[in-house]
């Protein structure tokens, strides 16, 4: 029995995933504002959650006192240091600019701890001398100005500091509902990731999750063990501006430039000034505290996933340069999720065997 062929619309069809097509431009034009915000919001509420679930348990299992303690958590671990950062660089910007920009300001010391250095100290003590008598004020004349320029250069980048804090505030805004929603929006992720690819889309979903809470484990928590115990080393030295120097510090350290571009200025001033005894003790605790990372981060990264260290790295560099500030977070997240993902999907096919003769092995193939 002859049944009539099904015609196909084609031109229905091509209008179909064209309206599709158009709604998705649209959707995301409108959303594009928020994208990174939620994007750094889901990063920190999935490495955040256990803390969360601990609270509550603490809190008499009231969901609304738990979200409260982690959004004041959230405000002093992001928003506060950025904000006093920020701040302290727009009161003290007018006198660095005037400071650096007059004539005859700056001057070489006379640095007459020299001396005290065992075999070498009388003569890198003359050499010191001679520079300076000959053209120390020449060379800071020259210096001098592009000391200026770097002041108003990083003035320049407030802006962006600018955009970085609406961004924490739209994090938190979106870590908010998320935490007090964050089973029902988890459930739905997973349901659409099984839509999507079945039993494999729920284990690529928990990969993604352990990959995001070892970033943020590895790199966000050894930052903050790293710049606290910085600046407790510039307190104790009498450093002026710890607090600043430490925000810096967290900072350099997320970028994972470490702590030692603020720490090795501060004791080169430290000598500088003739403080040779707190010099030096500030030199002997920056080792410690630069070293730190190497044996934190891997140990941190590993309670949450296995990553490589070199994976972390790049998604942070890359980050920063694709995003700005926020691209430190987003940036090695991105990457290891990627990297578990596809470390999954490779070994669900078996491992190939050794092969002696390449050369027969491929002949053999037809």
């Amino acid at each position: 029995m002859d049944y009539p062929r099904q015609l196909i619309d084609l031109p229905r069809m091509l209008f179909g995933v064209a309206f599709i097509a158009l709604m998705s431009l649209a959707c995301f034009w409108v959303v594009q504002p928020f994208i990174l915000g939620f994007a750094w919001a889901s990063m920190v509420v999935i490495a955040t959650w256990p803390l969360l679930i601990r609270l509550q348990n603490l809190f008499w299992g009231r969901r609304s006192l738990a979200v409260l303690a982690m959004t004041i958590l959230l405000l002093l671990l992001f928003v506060l240091p950025v904000s006093f950062l920020v701040s302290s660089l727009i009161d003290n910007s007018a006198p660095l600019l005037a400071w650096a920009t007059q004539p005859n300001r700056l001057t070489l010391p006379t640095l007459h701890w020299l001396h005290d250095i065992p075999l070498v100290g009388h003569k890198l003590y003359s050499g010191w001398q001679a520079m300076i008598s000959g053209g120390g004020s020449l060379l800071m004349s020259k210096v001098q100005p592009y000391i200026g320029q770097s002041a108003t250069w990083l003035l320049a980048q407030v802006a962006q500091v600018g955009s970085f804090l609406i961004h924490c505030g739209l994090m938190i805004l979106f870590s908010v509902l998320l935490y007090i929603r964050g089973e029902r929006v988890g459930l739905a992720v997973r349901h659409f990731a099984i839509r999507l690819g079945a039993e494999r889309g729920d284990a690529s979903v928990l990969l993604a999750a352990q990959a995001i809470r070892a970033v943020a484990l590895g790199v966000v928590l050894t930052a903050i063990v790293q710049a606290v115990l910085g600046g407790i080393g510039l307190a104790v030295a009498g450093i002026p501006f710890a607090t600043i120097l430490t925000i810096v510090m967290f900072i350099l350290c997320i970028a994972q430039l470490g702590p030692l571009l603020v720490l090795i200025p501060a004791m080169i001033w430290l000598y500088w000034s003739g403080e040779t005894t707190w010099g030096t003790l500030l030199l002997i605790w920056s080792c410690v505290v630069a070293t730190l990372d190497n044996f934190l981060r891997p140990v941190f990264i590993r309670m949450g996933a296995d990553l490589p260290i070199l994976l972390v790295l790049c998604g942070v560099i890359g980050g920063l340069l694709a995003f700005g500030m926020i691209g430190l977070f987003i940036g090695p997240v991105v990457l290891a999720v990627s990297y578990r993902l596809c470390f999954a999907w490779v070994h669900e096919a078996p491992e190939p065997g050794e092969i002696h003769d390449p050369g027969k092995h491929l002949r053999d193939i037809p």
